[in-house]
């Protein structure tokens, strides 16, 4: 049986910024051969769209949730919702 592909949306909070978080992101995401982007937000905060199959999409969010090991997380929003598509691999947006 094949997984449907979802999509996730998450903020994560903490002290994120000027500590590779991007780039963990990136690289996680790659990983686990999801489609998506990381991207640094004005407040501080960074933002990541992923989609792939669910239990790929949970796994990143635990890598999300515990980073890279400068960051500091103090919590991630997460939301679930249907595939946009379009995605070519794993990008860091500027």
């Amino acid at each position: 049986m094949t997984e449907v592909a979802e999509r996730l949306h998450a903020i994560v909070h903490g002290y994120v910024q000027g500590v590779g978080f991007r780039a963990f992101a990136a690289w996680e995401g790659r990983r686990l051969g999801l489609d998506g982007m990381v991207r640094n937000r004005p407040d501080g905060t960074v933002e990541v769209i992923a989609e792939g199959e669910r239990r790929r999409l949970e796994e990143f969010l635990s890598a999300l949730e515990r980073g890279p090991g400068e960051a500091e997380v103090q919590r991630v929003e997460a939301n679930w919702g249907a595939v946009r598509g379009g995605g070519t691999g794993f990008q860091i947006s500027f």
